[in-house]
């Protein structure tokens, strides 16, 4: 995923979001509609949400020092795990709040039509977002299903941006109907059912980002169609006997490590030995070349006498 595309998806949900803000606390403070306020704090933690993300590419572009000696491109994922818990406390929580309220003290909502014509042009406006998101995901998703996407996303902006447009469009469609109910029976317990049914939305989308970052965090290895790659490139060579046992894993959402500790024939000698690893990185980064940090051990392979006797074998951990 290019750092690029996320950043176009990421101040295009930004742009959105502060002007759908400021248009629904305007239509709030006219109508009183709990609806509208719970909108209004959605809209405003998305754009600090952006902001966050926009913040955590930067930190994460930092060169690796004596601290960090594989860099900072982690930075990403601590940032999309902070929007989660952002999304879930300040948009979720605080809805959820509202809603409770509303229900226990409700009131007629005043001016209805300016929330509606609002909900609607915030409609266009979070439409124009996820088309954007949309648009930048598709360069690198493939053939996978958006679900397959969101989840094994080694790059967290774009889950997180289509995540939360899709968020708000539904919090959008459960605002509208609310008041619309709130209006006809002129009760406003209803303006209140739409906030709750806002917060839990919020809840579970912000529950969802926060699984996934956190699995981000902990660490992921290269996919399945990766780990074989880089086996073909390992076994392409005549040098290599075989395999003994290899890991990944990414340092960033753009740089992939892979430890791998091959069979090389025992009568082997030591500038043999150099030549063949270093055909060996050039191979890996050719194939995939995320694969910016290498480590190849050599060793000598001997086939167990016993067949049961237990041996190392290769290990690949694919994330799912």
């Amino acid at each position: 995923m290019s750092t690029s595309g996320g950043s176009r998806a990421i101040l295009a949900a930004l742009g959105a979001n502060v002007g759908i803000a400021i248009i629904k606390f305007i239509a709030f403070l006219l109508s009183g509609s709990s609806s509208m306020l719970a909108e209004s704090v959605h809209s405003l933690a998305d754009s600090g949400n952006q902001v966050l993300l926009l913040l955590g590419g930067r930190k994460a572009r930092k060169e690796a020092d004596v601290e960090h000696p594989f860099g900072y491109g982690r930075e990403r994922y601590v940032y999309a795990f902070v929007v989660s818990i952002i999304l879930f406390s300040v948009g979720g929580v605080f809805s959820l709040y509202e809603g409770v309220e509303k229900i226990t003290h409700p009131h007629p909502i005043d001016v209805p039509w300016v929330p509606i014509i609002v909900l609607l042009a915030a409609m266009v406006l979070e439409g124009f977002s996820l088309r954007t998101a949309m648009r930048e995901s598709n360069h690198t998703r493939g053939k996978q299903s958006w679900v397959q996407f969101v989840r094994r996303a080694k790059a967290p902006e774009l889950p997180v941006v289509l995540l939360e447009d899709v968020a708000a469009l539904i919090g959008l469609a459960f605002a509208f109907v609310g008041i619309v109910l709130a209006v006809v029976t002129g009760n406003g317990i209803w303006d209140g059912i739409g906030t709750i049914a806002i917060g839990t939305l919020l809840v579970a989308v912000a529950v969802v980002l926060g699984i996934e970052t956190k699995s981000l965090l902990v660490g992921e290895g290269a996919s399945a169609a990766d780990i074989t790659a880089i086996l073909e490139a390992i076994d392409s060579g005549h040098d290599v006997e075989r395999v003994i046992h290899m890991k990944t894993l990414y340092l960033g959402p753009d740089e992939l490590m892979v430890a791998a500790k091959i069979a090389l024939p025992a009568t082997a000698r030591l500038d043999d030995v150099a030549n063949t690893i270093n055909a060996v990185e050039a191979r890996i980064r050719e194939a995939i070349p995320i694969a910016r940090v290498i480590y190849i051990e050599p060793d000598v392979y001997v086939a167990p006498a016993d067949p049961a006797t237990p041996t190392e074998t290769i290990v690949i951990k694919a994330s799912d």
